[in-house]
């Protein structure tokens, strides 16, 4: 692909992701438009893990729309290709099973994606941990963000040798926001 092409890819998946998460807001207390949470992502992919593979920023964009919308796999792959599509499958949860299931199988399988996956999974686990250390869940007590923490810190544990640049965004992340939330309580 041209740079032209790919950056019309990265913008149609971020106007993708802003229509299918154009109803939904994060869980803060100024219930912050969801779209903010993927284009963070990307963002974090760029600037703090030098990452310039534009199907990796578009699945960074997409990573939530098959897990919290409408969207289906082979949607994504009929606009974004095999590659994409699979890389969001990949950091995809099963909201079938229960929330602690989901858990326990993050972090088992972390150490088994792909490389392209495990730098979205990063960005995520980073864009939460300083979500929650700033603008927390509403109903989120100190103990509970705390759990996050540590269960995010298992997940990232097992993707360790994707970035090292985003591991070391991350455990900044870990112990500045644990600091703060420790410091605030």
């Amino acid at each position: 692909m041209t740079a032209r092409a790919d950056l019309a890819l990265v913008l149609e998946a971020a106007r993708f992701a802003a229509e299918k998460h154009r109803m939904q807001r994060r869980k803060d207390a100024d219930a912050s438009p969801y779209i903010n949470h993927p284009l963070a992502l990307a963002n974090i992919l760029v600037s703090e893990g030098d990452v310039d593979d534009p199907e990796v920023l578009v699945a960074a964009l997409l990573h939530d729309t098959v897990e919290d919308t409408d969207t289906t796999v082979e949607e994504l792959e009929r606009a974004f290709g095999s590659r994409v599509a699979g890389i969001v499958a990949e950091v995809t949860d099963d909201k079938s099973l229960a929330k602690e299931e989901r858990k326990r199988l993050q972090v088992a399988r972390a150490a088994h994606k792909s490389n392209a996956a495990k730098l979205v999974k990063l960005a995520d686990k980073i864009s939460n941990l300083r979500d929650i250390a700033t603008s927390p869940p509403a109903d989120w007590p100190l103990q509970r963000r705390e759990d996050y923490f540590h269960w995010a810190k298992q997940v990232v544990d097992a993707l360790r040798g994707a970035n090292p640049r985003l591991e070391a965004a991350f455990d900044r992340a870990y112990s500045d926001g644990l600091a703060s939330m420790r410091g605030a309580a």
